[in-house]
């Protein structure tokens, strides 16, 4: 299945319908905060909407392979899923109120998914990505959920 503008434009996700196994690609990772490509076309609310159609087609039973990291659960994606609703959630209602991305980096915008915080993708890089993706790169909102 084809899954556009995720960790890129061009992912794709594959089930194993036999034996109940699902690799989900870089949509859906187990190293932290997630990777993703906005240079490649890639968007949180894309990858969100990837790993929720993912979560409510498949049966709660599957295994799951994630781009990167151990072999997962649903349970494991709907962590995930929480994750990046909220992360979106918090920077645009931050860029709403017309702050900019060095005060929602200050605020600790990012309180209690400091378990996300990784080597690869920091807490402050994962700001830098959702402010990015969801302004003009001016601070001005620009996407609508």
């Amino acid at each position: 299945m084809h899954f556009p503008a995720g960790h890129t434009d061009g992912d794709s996700i594959i089930y194993f319908t036999k034996s109940k196994v699902v690799h989900m690609g870089d949509d859906f990772v187990r190293y932290g905060f997630p990777f993703v490509d906005l240079e490649s076309g890639g968007s949180v609310e894309g990858m969100l909407a990837a790993v929720d159609k993912m979560i409510a087609t498949f049966p709660g039973d599957i295994k799951v392979i994630p781009g990167h990291g151990d072999l997962s659960t649903v349970a494991d994606m709907k962590s995930y899923a929480d994750m990046l609703r909220e992360s979106l959630k918090r920077v645009q209602n931050g860029i709403k109120q017309g702050k900019s991305l060095d005060q929602l980096k200050h605020e600790n915008v990012m309180a209690g998914f400091e378990k996300w915080n990784g080597d690869f993708i920091t807490t402050e890089k994962w700001i830098e990505t959702l402010y990015h993706d969801l302004t003009d790169h001016k601070g001005e909102y620009v996407k609508h959920n």
